[in-house]
């Protein structure tokens, strides 16, 4: 197992069955899942039987990728979770994260995503980071930004049950293993330049 990557605020660990009601207390609040469900709370047996088997199981089928619990360093709160899923062939990643309303704010999303990209591509090696959010999301949009993914695309999906917003579309935004490689350079100046 590869080592998780860490920032100056989070820590990184693998979920566990035990995480159950701390995702569903995530899920459980309206303007986390505002983007995602309008609001709708996740039925915890939804969270037990499906989504978390099938999280745990890609960490063997993916070594390095997958879902983590993401905690502040100094207290141990949990903050919600952060994410590089893995593609079929693991060879690409959506990143993703998800955060209790608390933490909003305080810029933990960049901070955790951005240890995500560098650790996607300079730790496991995939080929593509990417990453994809309601077009009126406009923190989400920010956050992959700042993390250095680009705006590929707006598309448009078809809904059963569309959520407020679905008619101006999805975007994608990514990050590719060249990208990343051409800017080796000018990381480290940047980070010692904040």
């Amino acid at each position: 197992m590869r080592d998780l990557p860490c920032t100056e605020r989070l820590r990184f660990r693998r979920l566990t069955m035990a995480d159950v009601d701390l995702l569903v207390e995530l899920d459980g609040d309206p303007e986390v899942m505002r983007f995602l469900s309008g609001g709708v709370a996740t039925p915890p047996a939804t969270v037990r039987d499906e989504q978390l088997p099938r999280l745990l199981g890609q960490y063997e089928r993916h070594p390095g990728l997958g879902r983590w619990a993401a905690h502040d360093r100094k207290s141990g709160e949990f903050l919600g979770w952060f994410a590089l899923d893995p593609s079929a062939d693991g060879t690409e990643a959506e990143l993703g994260y998800r955060l209790r309303r608390s933490t909003w704010g305080r810029g933990l999303a960049t901070e955790g995503s951005r240890a995500l990209v560098r650790y996607a591509f300079d730790t496991v090696g995939v080929r593509r980071v990417w990453a994809e959010t309601m077009a009126v999301n406009e923190r989400s949009r920010r956050v992959m930004a700042k993390a250095g993914l680009r705006y590929v695309r707006t598309f448009h999906l078809r809904w059963d049950d569309p959520i407020p917003g679905t008619e101006q579309g999805e975007v994608e935004y990514e990050l590719r293993a060249e990208e990343w490689a051409a800017t080796a350079q000018e990381r480290p100046a940047a980070r010692r330049a904040r």
